[in-house]
């Protein structure tokens, strides 16, 4: 295997910090502007400015079946995974949906193992699995039982797995698609996908939103920052890198996030949130140990 270019190590240094730090802009900006107003103006700009750019530079667009194959992989991955996020911010601390969106590893491995050719997981895998599941649930048990299944946390939990099934489903199916377009090419027409999709039911219902300066650059920053530099960095670092060293991501998102939570919002995630923390780390990190056969990580 040939070495990794020192720009897709860039990339995931990129991934780590500004993904982490797109949870509490989300909590901030929800207040002021209706999520999937948000998340379409953001994801529409970014793709179309990356896109325009490309443009001028003469870069190979795709075409046909593969444009819209990776529309329908941005559609799961940033519709699903990202769009979901924005929602649970409006009903949960942001803190704790970075966390509960720990889960992601959980789902690529089982969904993995449910199509063709992918692997298996092992019984030291299933063990990781079961541990994370324990993790979840010491943040979501204890208020479900005092809010019940309509609680804003119970519901946050099963919106979120849907988004972390989604962003699973989507990045498999972008690491399997065979292309000569470039990832960031590819990532641009998700967005644009991705941000059309959100815009047609936010201009239907005549969605509005109260600009202020604040809010006008910290929505220029998610479409410059967490839409083009970041998800480029991940398609490009995933097409680059193994799997297994990019998952770290996951273990610094949130970190970044709790602690731009507690020190924007005084949030804090509690003993047990601790605790939960530790364990869904510690399974995600026997899943990913024992998950992935040698020579079966990367490109």
């Amino acid at each position: 295997m040939k070495k990794p270019p020192i720009a897709a190590y860039a990339a995931l240094v990129a991934i780590c910090i500004i993904w982490g730090t797109v949870y509490p802009v989300f909590e901030i900006l929800v207040q002021t502007i209706p999520p999937v107003l948000l998340m379409g103006g953001r994801f529409f700009f970014a793709g179309l400015i990356t896109l325009a750019v490309a443009a001028a530079v003469g870069a190979k667009m795709p075409i046909g079946k593969e444009f819209l194959a990776s529309s329908f992989y941005g559609l799961l991955t940033l519709g699903l995974g990202i769009g979901t996020l924005a929602i649970a911010v409006t009903k949960i601390p942001s803190g704790l949906v970075a966390m509960m969106s720990t889960t992601t590893p959980f789902w690529m491995v089982g969904i993995e193992a449910m199509l063709r050719g992918g692997d298996r997981p092992n019984l030291k895998t299933i063990l990781g699995m079961l541990m994370g599941l324990a993790g979840t649930l010491l943040w979501v048990v204890p208020d479900a039982l005092r809010e019940g299944l309509g609680g804003s946390v119970f519901v946050s939990f099963v919106i979120l797995q849907l988004g972390c099934a989604g962003f699973a489903v989507g990045s498999i199916l972008e690491r399997r698609h065979k292309t000569t377009t470039h990832p960031i090419i590819n990532g641009a027409v998700q967005e644009l996908a991705t941000g059309v999709a959100f815009l047609i039911p936010a201009l239907v219902t005549h969605q509005t939103a109260q600009i202020t300066v604040k809010s006008g650059l910290l929505v220029l920053y998610l479409i410059i920052f967490g839409g083009i530099v970041a998800y480029s960095s991940y398609l490009y670092a995933m097409k680059n890198l193994p799997v297994s060293l990019v998952s770290i991501y996951i273990y610094v998102n949130p970190l970044v996030a709790v602690t731009l939570g507690w020190f924007l919002f005084g949030q804090g995630l509690g003993t047990l949130g601790i605790i939960g923390m530790f364990v869904v780390f510690a399974g995600i990190l026997i899943v990913k140990r024992n998950s992935v056969r040698p020579g079966h990580e990367g490109n």
